[in-house]
């Protein structure tokens, strides 16, 4: 008799971890969704979309995407932060991530993350109206050094990674970051507008953010803020090779979610967004749209997040753009 109550009890213990099992392995059992801290229709919102719709093909759930504006990315990145840790809530993060603590910003720096992978990286770009008296990164500079005040920019939020590329440029050239004044922005998407527009003069944004008004006529890529030359745009200039200095911010796009994901689930995505990344489909999306595909595994970006905030602090700082 206590030999069959024993077995029993193995057998019902066996089956509630295979039932345990199963559930977990089911994940996604339900509708997941990916906030994007920016606007639509600018660079994180599109690379975001093309994820989810991947995601959904390949797990069977559908993956909606919410744009959670405001703040220069804080409000969205704050709502990924704060969202239950069950994996139905994800988010796009961007390199802004790392500047928040530094500016005195709590609740969404790095570590309040679990840091999924990275699957975008991109040099910013000086961008100019198509009509603008600037042929070169060097001529709307001498304008900036000729003209304080005159040449307004925008991009993003004020202390944004936009903001911070332009303002550390001038910085590095020995000019005050305020000969330019900065415009704020829900991001790339608007900030275009308002340039085509003629309100501002400038944007610091990727090539491929401002690619559709760059091809339309309206606006061109000067410069890039790098330190070596982009493959998707090899005819651009680096502002490190045309200034003879050293400065490249490099933004990136990640997959993430809430601190403290289930490890579970963290494996079926990052499989999944290696494999995305992988795909003929995608890259030829990525492309055809300038985007760079570039991914790394949860452990190498988190490495990556830890470097990019070190060496943005110190930047920062260096403008007056963080804390003491």
């Amino acid at each position: 008799m206590m030999k069959k109550t024993t077995i029993a009890v193995s057998a019902a213990l066996a089956a509630l971890a295979g039932t345990a099992g199963a559930a977990m392995a089911e994940w996604p059992e339900r509708p997941v969704t990916i906030i994007v801290p920016w606007s639509a229709g600018g660079g994180t919102d599109a690379t975001a979309r093309a994820v989810a719709a991947e995601l959904e093909e390949r797990l069977g759930q559908p993956f909606n995407v919410v744009n959670r504006t405001g703040g220069g990315g804080l409000v969205g990145h704050i709502t990924i932060a704060n969202s239950a840790n069950d994996g139905y809530t994800l988010g796009v993060i961007t390199i802004e991530t790392t500047m928040y603590d530094a500016q005195g910003i709590p609740g969404a720096a790095p570590e309040n993350f679990t840091l999924i992978g990275r699957f975008n990286a991109d040099p910013i770009g000086i961008n100019v109206r198509a009509d603008a008296p600037f042929e070169t990164a060097n001529d709307l500079v001498d304008a900036v050094k000729a003209s304080p005040g005159d040449i307004k920019a925008s991009g993003a939020n004020r202390g944004g990674l936009s903001h911070l590329a332009w303002a550390g440029l001038l910085n590095t050239l020995d000019i005050d970051p305020e000969a330019s004044p900065w415009v704020a922005s829900d991001g790339s998407a608007p900030a275009m507008q308002q340039l085509a527009a003629g309100a501002i003069d400038v944007v610091s944004t990727s090539p491929a953010e401002a690619r559709s008004l760059v091809e339309a006529g309206e606006a061109k890529t000067l410069a890039l803020l790098s330190g070596e030359r982009s493959e998707a745009y090899p005819e651009l200039p680096t502002t490190n090779e045309l200034f003879d200095i050293s400065w490249s911010p490099l933004p990136f796009r990640g997959l993430a979610g809430p601190a403290d994901l289930p490890e579970e689930v963290v494996a079926i995505l990052s499989s999944e967004l290696k494999a995305i990344t992988e795909d003929p489909e995608f890259n030829e999306f990525m492309d055809s749209r300038g985007f760079s595909v570039a991914y790394q595994d949860s452990e190498t970006f988190t490495k990556t997040v830890s470097d990019s905030r070190s060496n943005l602090v110190d930047a920062m700082k260096a403008v007056g753009l963080a804390q003491e």
